[in-house]
């Protein structure tokens, strides 16, 4: 079987990947990608904490890959792993994200309350200007990849939204949420992914770097998981 070996650095994040069928050879793989880097680390003399990395296996099938040391040290498995501010699961569900997200979203919208709330002396309009500039970056950061989450955990932020809204404008009992995003002229969270998506994938098609266009090339993928492609998600309904 086949196993494909690739690296993605940002900055001071490193993350190595392996590819294979069989849980065992990728694991081999993935352990001598591994050993490169405690040579490199030791050249160059680099401590690393061992328990700052996670091991994480992307999988639809049951069962783990075997464990992984880095400097005689086994790293952590993990059923999710955070990279660069992605909280990604091991099915890519991405329901701990959202999560996460919508926790973070609580601890900032209670911070705000005395600027959001019913005795805030705020006109409409700059309540509603803290909202688009300081609550909504936090859920839609990465919204190009959690867009393809299920409609059950999509609906997590849509019914935080709806509520935020809905204080914001101190909209009464009666009024349906459909009216309040229509005049306060803001889209639902499926609508946000189709536009965010649209623009990312305009702005691949355009690149310049050759590596950055093949992203848009997935005639070479198997499409296992039931939930919608990243290059559908302009279309998502």
């Amino acid at each position: 079987m086949l196993t494909f070996n690739n690296s993605a650095t940002y900055a001071d994040d490193t993350a190595l990947l392996t590819c294979n069928k069989s849980l065992e050879d990728a694991s081999k793989s993935l352990q001598e990608s591994v050993k490169e880097i405690e040579k490199w680390l030791k050249k160059w003399n680099i401590k690393v904490n061992t328990q700052k990395s996670i091991n994480i296996t992307f999988a639809l099938r049951k069962g783990e890959c075997q464990k992984i040391e880095l400097n005689g040290m086994e790293i952590p498995q993990s059923n999710c792993v955070k990279y660069l501010g992605m909280h990604i699961d091991k099915r890519l569900t991405w329901k701990d994200h959202i999560k996460m997200k919508r926790k973070q979203l609580t601890i900032k919208t209670k911070k705000m309350q005395w600027l959001l709330g019913p005795q805030s002396a705020l006109s409409l309009e700059n309540r509603l200007l803290i909202y688009k500039v300081i609550l909504k970056p936090v859920w839609t950061y990465g919204i190009q990849l959690w867009g393809t989450a299920s409609n059950s955990n999509l609906e997590v932020l849509q019914r935080y939204q709806s509520k935020t809204l809905r204080e914001i404008c101190r909209a009464p009992w009666f009024v349906t949420n459909q009216v309040i995003h229509r005049d306060l002229n803001i889209p639902f969270i499926k609508e946000e992914v189709n536009k965010f998506s649209t623009g990312y994938l305009d702005r691949l098609s355009n690149h310049t770097n050759t590596l950055a266009i093949s992203l848009l090339d997935d005639s070479f993928e198997i499409i296992r998981l039931k939930r919608h492609h990243i290059l559908d998600l302009p279309f998502r309904r």
